[in-house]
């Protein structure tokens, strides 16, 4: 029966799947998104309220008799959403504030991993620019130079020696680029190997691992170019076999929410591990704190369960007895950016060829940086734009599907790779 009313909080691709996916389950009346996008607002009633505004969500919540509210975004929860709509007795998913510290400081989830033998790369901290570049002098292989704190997703560094190191250190400590986060930093190995995306529901004590993914973090095809937020992901990742998965669950997710608990931290929510496979051993890049963007675009179309009642499980610890289903198929998101992005990038260009993407069989078209202007048209609104999202019995099939709705698409100075999943087609 319809009767649940369901916020969801965020702005991006990421939100747009996740209201998609909710608007599915026959227990949801309503769907409210703050603040939303134009391709959101056909799904749900977009409300004007920036997704760091807590107290006003809270209110929002409290006053429109919200069931649930599902939080999309990193900051938000790490500046406590959680905590403040518990403390009012408001239904929220998301882990806490302590919680959400796995992804708010890299150096807190690394002292965790290192205390618990949680596998990942060595490294060492640093909140001194000359002692981090002294340190950076003395490696003799490739390192990674990373802001302690949020940086949407572009606060790794990848240097190929110590000027680069020196540079980065600069970047981040110095010329502050990523403001107060990069007020303490890790140098860490450069991990060798290939990269996939593992989403998993937590109900504190349980792990329930989603279809496997990967995203493509460059801006350019041939994983060439800067750093990006992700320009696209498949799933699910054919490099991550049943055994791998099982391995990761054993050796990282469980252990994880294990060493939380072990800390005073129940961890609610999803937790997503950043893994590289080195030598077929998995070791973790990086925790986050909630669904990846874009891998989120890919992953729940794959879902055959309703996504609220897996929700409802992590929220009542009763994660062991929910029904968590995905399809044997694939499905493949191509993120369409702004030209320029990730660096200086215009707004408020025309979209053209939404209705005829979305009238490809087997697809669907993800909004992230949209808007309507004064007239009604859909204008780009951010760095990255759409997410096309393509499905199929197999990964080719869904990339077909992707790049063949990727095709009705056009605006000015519209930027895409046209290469997401081809690593899986090698495999």
């Amino acid at each position: 029966m319809k009767n649940k009313k369901i916020l969801v909080v965020g702005s991006g691709g990421r939100e747009h799947a996740i209201v998609w996916k909710l608007a599915q389950s026959p227990s949801i009346k309503k769907i409210y998104c703050a603040p939303g996008n134009a391709g959101i607002a056909k799904n749900a009633d977009c409300i004007d309220i920036s997704a760091e505004n807590i107290d006003a969500l809270a209110e929002f919540a409290s006053k429109n008799a919200i069931d649930l509210t599902v939080v999309g975004p990193e900051i938000p929860l790490s500046k406590g959403i959680v905590d403040e709509f518990s403390k009012r007795q408001l239904r929220i998913f998301g882990p806490t504030k302590s919680a959400a510290q796995i992804e708010g400081s890299k150096i807190f989830a690394k002292e965790l991993m290192q205390k618990y033998g949680i596998p990942t790369a060595e490294c060492a901290i640093f909140d001194n620019a000359e002692d981090a570049k002294e340190y950076a002098a003395q490696q003799e292989m490739r390192v990674v130079v990373k802001a302690d704190g949020l940086a949407a997703g572009k606060g790794g560094i990848i240097c190929n020696n110590a000027q680069e190191a020196s540079n980065a250190i600069d970047k981040i400590m110095v010329e502050k680029a990523f403001g107060a986060s990069g007020s303490r930093i890790i140098i860490e190995e450069c991990l060798k190997g290939e990269e996939a995306s593992i989403l998993a529901f937590s109900d504190g004590k349980n792990i329930v691992p989603m279809a496997p993914s990967q995203d493509h973090k460059r801006a350019y095809d041939n994983d060439l170019g800067p750093n990006t937020g992700g320009m696209g992901a498949y799933a699910p990742a054919p490099l991550i076999t049943q055994e791998l998965q099982d391995e990761i669950v054993e050796t990282i997710l469980q252990p994880t929410i294990d060493a939380m608990r072990s800390e005073g931290i129940e961890y609610k929510g999803i937790l997503y591990a950043g893994i590289m496979l080195c030598n077929s051993k998995p070791k973790v890049l990086e925790f986050n704190a909630r669904f990846g963007d874009p891998e989120t675009q890919a992953v729940l179309p794959l879902m055959q369960s309703d996504l609220l009642h897996a929700i409802d499980a992590c929220i009542d610890g009763d994660l062991r007895n929910a029904e968590i289903k995905f399809s044997d198929g694939a499905a493949c998101c191509v993120v369409i950016a702004s030209g320029g992005y990730p660096e200086a990038h215009e707004k408020g260009k025309i979209i053209y060829g939404l209705e005829a993407a979305q009238k490809i069989p087997d697809a669907a078209v993800f909004h992230a940086g949209t808007k309507f202007n004064a007239e009604n048209e859909t204008i780009t609104n951010g760095g990255r734009v759409l997410g096309v999202t393509g499905f199929g019995s197999g990964i080719k099939n869904a990339i077909d599907s992707a790049y063949s709705a990727v095709s009705k698409i056009s605006f000015e100075g519209m930027h895409f790779r046209k290469d997401i999943g081809y690593k899986a087609l090698a495999k």
